[in-house]
């Protein structure tokens, strides 16, 4: 799922920006890690803004408003999931390759939060979440074991970064998931949630258009905790995602203190219903507490896209 709670176009770290996209779709591990640095760069190289720019999904068309994992194919890379049809509560191999500018699998990456390669995969629903990180053959094939609990339209998100690219990107397919299918409202959660004994409570609000504080407090049995450990290079990990088309945010966490407090800026690309997922660590288990939250206000108006002139670009992403 770092280092300062913006949301830009996952998990380095939970982290922030939406547009409209043509056809839109639909963790955990744990280890030893070095104390996080108090402010990371961005999850897969993002440096600070809002969202990837890309074009609709399934085009490499350059549109500098739209999020990340709208599109399985951006910048020349392609998400090429093996098969995604998959049995709702069998076990699977989900196995995927990312796709190069040359139409050959990708076996070289950047490491961004300790890891190559980030998937995130969520139900349409948003009802639950998976962080995991897969295995890498020598041929290019990624795989990761997991299983879906309940049937529906999933969506994969590929958070990675070329080797030799400057910046990283966010590539999402869809995942089908035979089985009963019941379709569930959005979850209401409130400012508290609990998980595995731990309280968490969510302070600050998603403005569109605009940068604000978000601080999530952990406690446990009443008394606050103090002695998270470093997740992924960070205290907090937070992924989030738009209701509705299921944009991913990138949010990077900017506190350097292990508790209670993980604090993060954040903007929300606009109005609308988001679910946040905070990966946090304690006593060597990573658990994820999960809000929903809707904005507070109209959407700002959006800045005018810088030109090639002021950034030194002819086209794709803008960060």
């Amino acid at each position: 799922m770092n280092t300062a709670l913006r949301v830009t176009a996952f998990t380095a770290g939970l982290a922030g920006a939406f547009g409209l996209a043509l056809g839109v779709g639909h963790a955990t591990g744990s280890g030893p890690a070095a104390k996080p640095a108090a402010a990371h760069a961005g999850h897969s190289g993002h440096s600070g803004q809002a969202g990837h720019a890309g074009g609709a999904q399934d085009s490499d068309t350059p549109a500098e408003h739209l999020p990340g994992g709208l599109q399985v194919s951006e910048r020349g890379y392609t998400l090429d999931v093996e098969n995604p049809f998959v049995t709702a509560g069998s076990p699977t191999d989900l196995r995927f390759r990312i796709l190069g500018t040359d139409g050959r699998p990708v076996t070289g990456y950047q490491q961004q939060h300790e890891k190559d390669l980030h998937l995130i995969v969520a139900p349409r629903d948003l009802s639950t979440f998976q962080h995991l990180h897969p295995t890498l053959a020598a041929d290019g094939t990624w795989s990761a074991p997991t299983a879906v609990p309940a049937a529906g339209e999933y969506r994969v998100f590929a958070d990675f970064t070329p080797a030799g690219a400057a910046e990283g990107l966010t590539l999402g397919a869809d995942l089908h998931a035979a089985g009963d299918l019941r379709p569930a409202p959005l979850p209401e959660t409130g400012r508290t949630v609990t998980v595995d004994g731990y309280t968490v409570t969510l302070g600050g609000d998603l403005t569109p258009g605009r940068s604000g504080p978000l601080a999530l407090s952990v406690s446990k049995d009443g008394k606050p905790v103090t002695d998270l450990q470093p997740y992924l290079g960070a205290y907090g990990h937070l992924v989030a995602l738009r209701a509705g088309d299921l944009a991913y945010l990138h949010v990077h966490p900017d506190t350097s203190a292990p508790g209670p407090e993980i604090g993060f800026t954040t903007t929300a690309p606009s109005t609308g219903s988001y679910r946040l997922f905070l990966d946090f660590k304690h006593q060597d288990t990573v658990r994820t507490a999960a809000f929903t939250v809707t904005t507070n206000g109209a959407a700002a108006p959006a800045a005018p896209a810088p030109t090639a002139e002021h950034t030194g670009e002819t086209g794709g992403h803008q960060h």
